[in-house]
């Protein structure tokens, strides 16, 4: 399952905000690893750097001495709509009336070909293929029209569907925004001491800590917080009603480990999910193993309960970016050996449970499964800690055809047939929800079980290239 985007922005005068917002950025890498990019305000001018390639490839110091200023916008993509090329890499950066300013969004709008044609007024210059692109048009266009920064952003916002968590720079301000349902996650917190009126806007805590910013509180679904330079306290208000629908597979993968949500790392609800995994799919054996690193903290939960030993059964190489980032089917089968290593010392002649987060096409737990007994394991039991994934996401995961799910086409036997395993289970919905600190009416859970909460244009499920220039006449078509 490929991921969201991460967003970041810092806003302190008299601090390197372009070095801060690279290693906030290279924290977020793993949202991410497609192109990266920072614009950095500085006397009512903006620089922008982007490029394709991780943070580390993109910038370096020289890069970064080119980009003083007291405010930056960066943004780590991989692509949801729009396809994989640098006029795509964000920063959005336009001009306007007011001055510039820079857009970073994180999630997919499922009215993007609607907002195309609205914001398509003969004038407009499309430089991408994004979504996002399209709301900071909007953003223009409203400025243009006369009206100020944050009156425009929410008139911006209020034109689009789907999931949007916005960092938007300007001059003399920053904003953060997240839709009335909060489907991405957006935090804030403080750099320094509180008198400093130093500002911080990151995807997840993780980009506070890598700095030694304190952490203030998240970005409420459907609030705006309006950030200026030397305030002690941001402006928050709502720009729409909210309906928390947060993405729930941020709780089980996508976020880092040591990203807080709702008051305890996810480390603590990734263990929690794989105790009640075990309850729930009991099986004898003798090891339990993860998949690096996002199965780690389910197997040790499942160990926990079970009483079967844990023992490290895989190496991951972790200077190779995940096998599924890679935009094409072919990538992602030759990348897996590359990936992950069994150990035959460990796995020969044991009975071997292996815990992994998701399965979604099945590729790669199916190289994974014959991986383990080429290195000797006799039994090899998966269990998976979030349910089969049986419905495409069309609010910022690249999962847009349900054919590509391996759970909306065979059934549990048969996947465990397919993936030729002696037993396969997965974590209940109930569980999953269980395990969390909120209640289950404020999760999307739509990819388990198609309770999209964002209803969507037919023309949504055609592909994330629906802007690229074929895509457009291939929507028009369809709505004519």
């Amino acid at each position: 399952m490929e991921e969201a985007c991460g967003v970041y922005a810092v806003l302190a005068a008299d601090q390197p905000v372009a070095n801060l917002t690279y290693f906030g950025l290279y924290s977020l890498q793993h949202r991410g690893q497609e192109s990266a990019g920072i614009a950095v305000f500085n006397q009512g001018k903006v620089r922008l750097h982007k490029d394709m390639g991780l943070v580390s490839q993109v910038f370096d110091q020289d890069v970064l001495a080119r980009m003083p200023g007291h405010l930056a916008v960066g943004h780590n993509r991989y692509s949801t709509t729009g396809s994989s090329r640098v006029c795509n890499a964000q920063p959005v950066v336009l001009m306007t009336r007011l001055g510039p300013f820079a857009l970073a969004h994180n999630g997919n709008l499922v009215n993007a070909a609607e907002l195309r044609e609205r914001v398509d007024d003969g004038a407009a210059e499309f430089t991408s293929t994004t979504d996002s692109e399209l709301i900071a048009l909007a953003i223009q266009q409203a400025v243009e029209r006369g009206l100020d920064w944050e009156p425009a952003i929410r008139e911006a916002a209020a034109l689009c569907r789907g999931a949007f968590s916005l960092v938007i720079g300007t001059s003399d301000a920053l904003f953060a925004l997240r839709d009335g349902y909060g489907i991405r996650p957006l935090v804030f917190g403080r750099l320094g001491e509180a008198a400093d009126g130093h500002w911080v806007v990151s995807s997840e805590t993780c980009g506070l800590d890598i700095i030694g910013a304190s952490y203030e509180d998240d970005v409420k679904p459907g609030e705006i917080v309006r950030f200026c330079c030397g305030d002690l306290e941001p402006k928050r208000d709502h720009w729409v009603e909210a309906s928390t629908r947060m993405c729930v597979f941020e709780m089980i993968y996508f976020a880092r480990p040591d990203s807080r949500f709702f008051g305890e790392s996810l480390y603590s609800y990734r263990q929690r999910i794989g105790r009640i995994l075990a309850k729930e799919s009991a099986v004898e054996a003798d090891l339990v193993i993860g998949v690096p690193d996002s199965g780690i903290p389910a197997a040790i939960g499942y160990s926990q309960e079970s009483g079967i030993a844990f023992a490290d059964g895989l190496i991951k190489n972790r200077y190779v970016g995940r096998t599924f980032i890679q935009p094409t089917q072919a990538m992602r089968e030759a990348g897996i050996r590359v990936k992950l290593n069994p150990l035959p010392d460990v796995l020969a002649g044991k009975r071997v449970v292996v815990i992994d987060d998701s399965i979604v096409r099945g590729t790669t737990s199916r190289k994974l499964v014959q991986a383990l007994r080429d290195a000797g394991a006799t039994e090899v039991h998966m269990r998976i800690s979030s349910p089969p994934v049986t419905h495409p996401c069309f609010y910022g995961i690249d999962t847009d055809t349900q054919d590509q799910l391996i759970a909306a086409r065979l059934t549990i036997e048969e996947i465990t047939a397919h993936l030729k395993v002696d037993s396969l289970a997965y974590l209940s919905k109930e569980g999953m929800v269980e395990a969390a600190k909120a209640k289950s009416e404020h999760f999307c859970t739509a990819c388990f079980d198609g309770a999209y909460p964002i209803p969507m244009d037919q023309s949504v499920s055609s592909s994330k290239l629906m802007l690229e220039p074929s895509g457009v006449a291939a929507v028009n078509r369809a709505q004519a």
